[in-house]
């Protein structure tokens, strides 16, 4: 995908009027999307929902979307996508839809239109296979797993 490349994007019914994904500064790394809900959704502390977009995608072979927090929504309610970063293969084409989960300790409302989540393209290596082997080669961490550097 060059610079120039363009991801086709059919708007459902439900996302009309509805700003189709962008970056809201020319550095940055994802494109805020929004809710595409008919009526506000309340989500309660701890509770998981799934917020329709309104939008499908068509993603080149080569190229995933991942769904991602948005940074402002995450410190100031303790909104957070469940499963981030969420994954779009490039074969799907349905309606992309956003786990969100309230992990804040106040009830949280969504609106139509409210940024929810950003989407950020990027590339997956689709050439690589896994081989069963016997053993590995060594490194310095070895098997160091997690707190493996002191922290």
């Amino acid at each position: 995908m060059q610079m120039a490349d363009a991801i086709r994007i059919v708007r459902l019914e439900h996302a009309t009027g509805l700003s189709i994904p962008v970056r809201m500064t020319p550095g940055s790394s994802g494109c805020d999307i929004c809710a595409a809900v008919s009526e506000d959704i309340i989500i309660m502390p701890g509770e998981r929902v799934l917020v329709p977009t309104g939008f499908c995608f068509e993603i080149p072979i080569g190229y995933e979307i991942q769904i991602r927090p948005r940074s402002g929504l995450a410190i100031k309610h303790g909104i957070t996508v469940l499963n981030a970063p969420g994954t779009i293969d490039a074969d799907y084409r349905g309606e992309v839809k956003i786990i969100l989960i309230n992990s804040g300790s106040a009830d949280f409302k969504i609106c139509r239109g409210d940024r929810i989540a950003q989407l950020v393209i990027a590339q997956v290596a689709h050439n690589t296979i896994f081989i069963e082997a016997d053993e590995m080669e060594s490194t310095s961490r070895g098997s160091g797993g997690f707190g493996h550097t002191g922290m």
